[in-house]
């Protein structure tokens, strides 16, 4: 029997995620997946701009906006005859506090291979064609089956999708409904007689069907209502399908869809667990929630649901937090969970209306929500305040970014650089703050001076962001923890030894 500290199920950005996080951190994690080989196929196309966040902070988002595009008109169709055209994202560039203001269209195989390398870097590869056969818990941990082998790890994480079945083995349901909105085929194909310079849709009361370039590749991303049988039930989708479906709804001669790479069926469904945890086993991404694909939230909610859990996960397994810190887990996210299915749910409305008349398209889901830049965790018991004030984030909101530069050496910074880690960050903001920066005596808090002697907010948007005159302790997944007075130098090692 081998062992570990963490063994995560499933090789998706969620598991993927959380892989990366707790090996920066020096844990001993093995991830699994049971596919035979990394899949192909672009599935989710879509990252938040929180998510980018959480890539800047795992040191890969240079990769993924490499590999991707950001403002891609959404063109709208009836037969050959544009009828409209919009930028969903039009005016949105970067900010000092928001570096990364628009979602990036990228497909989900290069999000994923991009983080398996990133995990090499660390020496941790993934296991495939290694399927969980069963698993049981035990005072000090969980001895999983995996394939003929059986490894002991100290915890669990069910990241293998909406067919999860960790789970199942847990005994939970995905609770919810499955609306009565028509199946969609989707699949990834070449296109002659299109450009790539849009996401071209066509909405007809005779079908759909929308065709978007996947970026550094030659292929498109298809979405269509699918072809019928002769009693009306839903065909399986196929090359020939798909060009079936373009004659009949866009018309347009000349356009041919060939090299069909990669297929599948969606049905909207909005289920989730009622709870992220038993004992040492925890749930993450579409093992726990299953959202609409409107908003393409799927992919990055897993993606947060890792970050939350990975600092976690690794402060406890160092001995710097008490196991009880995990329940924070599900305390924090699940909340967050049932919110965002309403907001996709109810965009997914929107949309649907929006289809019906001429000129609109999947462009009428977006809304400020869908960035994922506002969510919070203001009831959690790991938000605490310490001071009153008026202006400047609040405990369980996310941390802004600003520039910065160095005092001595003049040489630029920004707050994502020093927040960047497995560490929390602590910001003392002004002069007064300096003697408490002093007494922060941990390995896992780094404290920054901003103001004279220390970092320089030469243009004021530190001030902006956070206002002044208080310490501010930034939690490893980047969202305030502790907001206190300057003169409260004892306030953050109470935090932290409260952990």
């Amino acid at each position: 029997m081998t062992q570990t500290d963490v063994l995560v199920i499933g090789a998706g950005p969620t598991g993927l995620t959380l892989a990366c996080d707790l090996a920066r951190r020096g844990v001993a994690v093995r991830i699994v997946d049971r596919a035979q080989e990394f899949p192909g196929g672009s599935r989710g196309k879509g990252l938040s701009p929180r998510s980018l966040e959480v890539f800047d902070d795992l040191a890969v988002v240079d990769r993924m906006l490499a590999s991707g595009i950001t403002h891609l008109p959404h063109r709208k169709y009836q037969g050959a005859e544009v009828v409209a055209e919009i930028d969903p994202e039009a005016g949105r560039v970067p900010t000092p506090d928001i570096p990364y203001p628009t979602g990036l269209m990228i497909p989900q195989w290069r999000v994923e291979q991009i983080l398996r390398e990133r995990l090499a870097d660390f020496g941790v590869a993934v296991e495939l064609g290694a399927e969980l056969r069963g698993f049981s818990q035990h005072a000090d941990g969980v001895t999983a089956t995996i394939g003929e082998a059986r490894i002991q790890a100290r915890y669990l994480v069910g990241c293998d999708g909406g067919h999860s079945t960790v789970r199942k083995a847990l005994g939970l349901s995905l609770r919810g409904q499955t609306p009565d909105v028509q199946l969609m085929a989707v699949g990834d194909v070449e296109v002659d007689g299109l450009g790539r310079d849009a996401w071209h849709q066509w909405f007809t009361g005779d079908g759909a069907i929308m065709l978007c370039p996947l970026p550094g590749t030659n292929a498109f991303q298809v979405q269509a209502s699918p072809e019928l049988d002769q009693d009306g039930s839903p065909l399986e989708p196929t090359l020939e399908r798909f060009q079936q479906t373009f004659d009949r709804v866009a018309g347009i001669p000349g356009v041919r869809l060939h090299s069909l790479a990669w297929r599948s069926t969606y049905r909207v469904n909005v289920r989730m667990v009622d709870q992220l945890r038993v004992g040492r086993v925890f749930l993450a991404g579409d093992a726990a929630h299953v959202h609409p694909i409107a908003g393409g939230l799927g992919m990055n909610s897993g993606v947060q649901d890792a970050y939350n859990l990975g600092w976690k996960l690794g402060l406890v397994l160092t001995d710097n937090a008490t196991p009880s810190l995990l329940d924070t887990y599900e305390e924090e996210r699940l909340p967050i969970a049932s919110w965002l299915l309403d907001i996709t749910s109810e965009r997914l409305g929107v949309v649907l209306d929006a289809i019906k008349e001429k000129g609109g398209g999947v462009d009428a889901v977006a809304t400020p929500e869908l960035t994922q830049l506002m969510l919070r965790y203001p009831w959690s018991r790991l938000s605490r305040q310490g001071t009153s004030r008026p202006t400047g984030p609040r405990p369980g909101d996310r941390a802004p970014d600003a520039p910065l530069r160095d005092a001595a050496t003049g040489t630029p910074t920004r707050l994502f650089d020093l927040f960047r880690g497995p560490h929390f960050t602590l910001l003392g903001l002004g002069e007064r703050c300096a003697p408490a920066l002093g007494d922060v005596e941990t390995d896992i808090v780094k404290p920054y001076l901003v103001g004279p002697g220390g970092l320089l907010d030469d243009d004021g948007h530190v001030a902006h962001a956070y206002g002044a005159d208080a310490l501010i302790l930034v939690r490893p997944d980047g969202h305030i923890g502790l907001v206190a007075d300057p003169t409260e130098s004892g306030s953050v090692g109470e935090y932290l030894r409260s952990l």
